[in-house]
């Protein structure tokens, strides 16, 4: 039964019967749409423009769209450059300005051409749900071009109302918002599997454009969760963010887009390795910096001394968790300063950087009076960071380690396993636990890792938990045996930087562990599937994403520009409406010309499971939540009607 109370409270809402009865239909109406088209991306590490151009895009159903209504009339090259207009309207306006002769009447057409896609990709919605859609001011605009009928007085009033956009000289912030909404009405939902930060050059663009997006979720990565640590001030996932970061010469994003400090970095790496070339910690030039160019002598030099710093933090922290087992990574005092080299794993190589001033071989994880004031600068640019802090708190409000929507199981990384196909029983904070429980736990820790440490489990420094799932052995998030980020700066021999993956990326080959999976968070094998990235899908050499006979996909591809030697392609978006599950595979992107065109490519998208009859809002979470919301209301009638809650007749 609901109770009265809760009625009483509802009733301030719609106080009477008609109010109530008027909201079941409504509701009733949505459950009978069509379900809205969800959209699945992984491992983004901060290539911004690619990420928006696949959002705006919506992976290449726009595109698609364009062909089913302007096939017919428009040529290839017409439709291209309104595909082009919707993707990135800002340049093609700029474009257009300078090439037509006649602007206005290349407004009129475009807008007349915008609306038509608009219109057909908000026919899963209702007519309010559209309007909320649309952007503010123009929203009754917009609203009344999308359902103007083809009557004489209406074609009228339809073109009016464009040549009254155009003659108030505001068509082009209008085909911009339009160009805007179109993407955002092609996109119910966007699941972001995991890994925003690193490598690419602005996370923090892409951070900004979704925190105003209107429906996301995230699944925390390896790669988010060191930059969640980072924000508590905890140094070991300080140096691991700024050493990545500094490497891939990503100082816009630290120093102007965050906001993070690194002159005291810069003066102290002078200092000490002056004469040093530090040549093996040249930073990688995949972008170019706009505002903060660092010479690449001066952040090689940044990128040795934040290194050193990590490795004697990483160690101190080791020490002080002996239960997250990483002894092996203790290997600043395995190192023979005098003669030059470094024992692993009773093997001895010849580090080919010897110049270690900082390292003292009588205590080699302790910092230096100056290193440790370094540390506690940047601590405090980190901690300070006003724009860095509200991203992290957007991604714990609208994140988790996994989710389940629309009995869908995503997660980032991996489900600890044994090689029989167990799950895997794992010890962090003195408490075991294995598969759900595991991850739920850590899920909970790692909130209160950043809001509420006091009553977090974790002991030694805050955010200790989120740099051991940054690279433990037993992190959902890591899913490797090591990190050989040491080997890989001092070492020439390449077979000490393997990595080897845990047991779970070979199990999930199999149905069988996917089912396991599946049935452990409580979902149905034959109705659901698992969305999981973390790993690039090296398509070249002949991998494929889909895993488990279909249960699974991997939907890393490699939209990184670091991984795309690798993987062959650019990324996956996996795409759910109401008919079929598809992926789409990308091409690299291809920014804007300097002359102002766009060679936008269009994703090869593929069915891979057909639903066996259309899906509904009635069949999906939110249809749950909207039938529960019925009979509430529906309760609340039956209140006003036995006289248990007065109602108001007005």
């Amino acid at each position: 039964m609901i109770d009265l109370h809760y009625l009483d409270l509802l009733s301030e809402q719609y106080p009477n019967r008609k109010a109530a009865a008027a909201e079941i239909i409504n509701l009733k109406a949505i459950l009978a749409l069509p379900k809205g088209t969800e959209y699945f991306l992984s491992d983004l590490h901060g290539e911004h423009e690619a990420f928006i151009y696949m959002l705006k895009s919506a992976s290449g159903v726009i595109r698609r769209k364009i062909e089913e209504i302007f096939g017919q009339d428009l040529t290839r090259t017409e439709r291209d450059e309104l595909a082009s207009l919707i993707y990135n309207a800002e340049a093609e306006i700029k474009r257009r300005k300078k090439s037509e002769k006649d602007f206005d009447k290349w407004c009129y057409q475009s807008i007349y051409k915008l609306i038509q896609v608009c219109r057909a990709v908000s026919t899963k919605y209702t007519r309010s749900k559209v309007r909320k859609r649309l952007p503010e001011h123009w929203d009754y605009s917009m609203d009344e071009l999308l359902h103007a009928d083809d009557e004489e007085n209406k074609s009228r009033y339809y073109s009016k109302i464009i040549e009254s956009i155009i003659e108030s000289r505001m068509a082009e912030d209008f085909i911009e918002e339009l160009a805007v909404s179109i993407s955002n009405l092609a996109v119910d939902k966007l699941h972001i599997i995991g890994d925003i930060f690193d490598r690419g050059a602005h996370p923090d663009d892409i951070m900004d454009f979704l925190m105003d997006y209107h429906n996301v979720d995230f699944q925390w990565g390896n790669h988010d969760i060191v930059w969640m640590g980072a924000a508590t001030g905890n140094w070991a996932c300080i140096t691991n963010v700024l050493r990545m970061n500094i490497s891939y010469n990503n100082f816009d994003m630290l120093e102007i887009g965050y906001g993070i400090n690194l002159r005291p970095l810069a003066v102290f790496a002078e200092r000490v390795y002056g004469d040093d070339p530090c040549e093996y910690f040249k930073p990688k030039m995949l972008d170019k910096n706009k505002f903060d160019p660092v010479d690449e002598d001066l952040a090689a030099k940044m990128h040795k001394a934040i290194a050193i710093c990590q490795f004697k933090v990483e160690g101190q922290r080791i020490m002080a968790h002996p239960e997250y087992e990483l002894e092996n990574r203790l290997l600043l005092d395995k190192i023979d300063i005098k003669n030059g080299t470094v024992k692993i794993n009773d093997k001895v190589y010849e580090l080919r950087d010897k110049n270690l001033p900082t390292i003292d071989p009588d205590d080699p994880y302790e910092l230096t009076n100056l290193e440790k004031r370094l540390m506690k600068i940047l601590e405090a640019s980190f901690l300070k960071s006003d724009k860095l802090q509200e991203h992290i708190k957007f991604l714990y409000s609208h994140g988790s380690l996994y989710k389940i929507v629309n009995g869908n199981l995503l997660y980032h990384g991996c489900i600890p396993m044994t090689r029989e196909g167990e799950f895997k029983e794992c010890t962090v904070n003195e408490v075991t636990k294995k598969g759900r429980e595991y991850i739920d736990y850590l899920d909970d820790e790692i909130r209160k890792a950043y809001y509420s440490p006091n009553k977090s489990g974790e002991t030694g420094r805050s955010g200790d938990l989120m740099w051991y799932l940054w690279l433990g052995k037993s992190s959902p998030l890591f899913g490797k045996d090591q990190m050989t980020t040491f080997e890989r700066l001092f070492i020439d021999d390449k077979s000490t930087h393997k990595e080897k993956t845990v047991e779970y990326y070979s199990l999930i080959k199999e149905r069988k562990t996917c089912e396991r999976i599946l049935n452990e968070f409580g979902l149905d094998p034959d109705k659901s599937k698992i969305l999981n990235g973390h790993v690039p899908v090296k398509i070249k050499d002949g991998e494929s994403p889909v895993k488990g006979e279909g249960l699974l996909y991997i939907i890393d591809g490699g939209i990184s520009k670091a991984y795309q030697k690798t993987t062959g392609i650019a990324g996956y978006t996996f795409i759910f409406n109401s008919w079929f599950m598809a992926l789409a595979e990308h091409k690299p992107y291809r920014p804007l010309q300097p002359d102002g065109t766009q060679e936008f490519s269009t994703p090869a998208i593929k069915t891979v499971d057909m639903l066996k009859e259309r899906m509904y809002i009635k069949d999906t979470d939110d249809g749950k939540k909207l039938m529960g919301e019925i009979k509430e209301l529906e309760a609340l009638i039956e209140a006003y009607k036995d006289g248990e809650i007065k109602e108001d007749k007005e």
